[in-house]
């Protein structure tokens, strides 16, 4: 290993960098469903040798996090001597550095002169994975194999092709397989063309000074995080927030964090947390972690690299048998994006007292989904897998933004167009709600409205949103902002509002109309 100077380990941080952003590139461009090569729900990563994460795309926060595990967990399963030049494994178990079923990872072992140098990993989220409803998200599941396949590290493809018997039973179980496969061939010419990228940054400078750089950014990024956690008040401080409720109903549940600053380290304890749920609103230890690590570096570092070292001075602790670290038979497919949100709210809540000049108030963080599956224009199956972006929070300084996407989502719509060719759903209205957002010296940012009306006879919708009974909060006085609404509008003129999470079937002349929540004031009101 040799340390590079620091001129030539910028150009590397630069170049590390770029190699997992093209690979997000490589995804959404030759990806097969609309979620992919659209609304972009993916994440590209490079870690080093032992799995810290080295660089990372500008994808989404809650993947992002995630991925920090994802290889060193993988190691633990395949040890590195296992491991070969060419070989792809793909595989989506939560306990295995992951969040939730359909997002699904392909990592790719790259070696240089003779040596393991490090993995390439490329997430997206499939738009079905199996299980009981279309789509792979059961509002009612009570247990994890009703949400679809789990698939512990496979080895999909080698240096002399792909395993095909494998990959036969992936497709077989999944709704849309020639759209899964595209989305899987996806993923290894995403890694195929990180791998070639490294190789060339090794060529250029050698692997031992790329080896070097990694090892160099890990600590110039420990130290940047140590400084910006100094820079906080020292202390103590407590905030919680709540879903609306588990999923099958009930009251709604509660996420707590006690945040120790203590010098130049963070410690967010979430032991106080209700007891995991009957419904898929549970979620991971490594989701806890990435929601932690997104906030500290919102609040503390935004500048700061984000990889292994950034992390090294935090320490999370969740407790066994809560919704954040719950029995592997727990379903846990919504707590990917509604359960790692609360959290970032509790985050923000617990400093709210003590640095409101840092944060935002409540905004509208849930994915918002709304999934129709049923044939496609061409009669193939398909999913519509749609999430939808609101209003921002109001901050000390400015109003909050509208219809975009807060915290741990980092999505797009997809176009009106794209929905209209592949699918039998005609987009009647996406508009501003204009007076969605909460009253404040700041107002929040407005939500949106859209319209789906559907024209096959039948198709099977889902919904997994928040923020439907307890809306975004406001800040220093602020008010809230407006409640998330979905309504579904028969053709003989009746209505009714849809529950947050909830599966059922639409018909011909239908239209679901889905208004997303505003973000919350900032200051009261003048």
């Amino acid at each position: 290993m040799t340390t590079p100077d620091p001129f030539r380990l910028e150009v590397l941080r630069h170049a590390l960098t770029g190699i997992a952003e093209e690979m997000s590139f490589v995804v959404m461009r030759s990806a097969r469903s609309p979620l992919l090569r659209e609304a972009g729900d993916l994440s590209s990563a490079l870690t080093d040798a032992t799995g810290q994460l080295v660089a990372q795309g500008r994808d989404i926060p809650v993947h992002l996090g995630v991925m920090s595990f994802t290889v060193g967990a993988f190691l633990k399963r395949v040890p590195a001597e296992r491991l070969r030049p060419g070989d792809v494994w793909f595989t989506n178990l939560p306990e295995l550095g992951g969040n939730h079923l359909p997002d699904v990872k392909a990592i790719r072992p790259i070696f240089a002169e003779g040596r393991l140098l490090g993995f390439a990993v490329s997430l997206a989220h499939w738009a079905d994975i199996g299980g009981a409803w279309p789509g792979s998200y059961v509002a009612s599941a009570t247990e994890a194999v009703q949400e679809g396949l789990r698939l512990p590290p496979l080895r999909l493809f080698t240096a002399d092709g792909p395993d095909e018997e494998k990959i036969a039973v992936i497709l077989n179980n999944t709704r849309g397989p020639a759209e899964r496969e595209g989305d899987m061939l996806a993923q290894l010419a995403a890694t195929a063309t990180a791998e070639r990228r490294l190789l060339d940054l090794c060529a250029t400078h050698g692997a031992a000074t790329v080896e070097g750089a990694m090892a160099a950014l890990h600590d110039r990024s420990e130290a940047a995080m140590r400084a910006a956690i100094a820079s906080l008040p020292q202390g103590t401080f407590t905030g919680e927030d709540f879903l609306d409720d588990d999923g099958p109903g009930g009251a709604p549940a509660a996420l707590r964090v006690r945040i120790d600053i203590t010098g130049e380290t963070a410690r967010f304890d979430f032991s106080a947390t209700d007891d995991a749920l009957a419904g898929p609103l549970n979620t991971t230890p490594y989701v806890t972690a990435a929601a932690v690590y997104y906030a500290m570096k919102a609040i503390a570092g935004p500048e700061i690299q984000p990889n292994g070292g950034c992390y090294r001075p935090l320490t999370v602790v969740t407790r066994p048998g809560s919704l954040l670290d719950p029995p592997k038979e727990k379903p846990l497919v919504g707590g990917n994006h509604e359960t790692s949100q609360r959290l970032v709210d509790a985050i923000f809540r617990a400093f709210a007292e003590v640095i409101p000049e840092r944060l935002s108030a409540g905004g509208s963080t849930t994915a918002g989904l709304l999934i129709f599956g049923g044939a496609g224009r061409d009669g193939a199956w398909k999913t519509l897998y749609e999430p939808h972006g609101g209003g921002e929070g109001a901050r000390h300084d400015r109003p909050g933004s509208a219809a975009t996407r807060v915290h741990l989502t980092n999505t797009n719509n997809t176009p009106a167009e794209i929905i209209e060719a592949e699918f039998p759903i005609r987009i009647e209205r996406h508009a501003l709600l204009p007076g969605s957002g909460g009253a404040g010296r700041h107002a929040g940012g407005a939500g949106t409205e859209r319209e789906y009306h559907v024209l096959a006879p039948e198709m099977s919708l889902t919904t997994m949103f928040e923020r439907r009974v307890i809306p975004p909060w406001g800040l220093a006085g602020g008010e809230a902002g407006a409640p998330f609404r979905c309504l579904l509008r028969r053709p003989e003129g009746t209505e009714e509002e849809l529950r947050g999470k909830a599966n059922l079937l639409v018909r011909e002349g239908d239209r679901v109309i889905l208004q997303t929540s505003g973000g919350g004031g900032y200051g009261p009101p003048d």
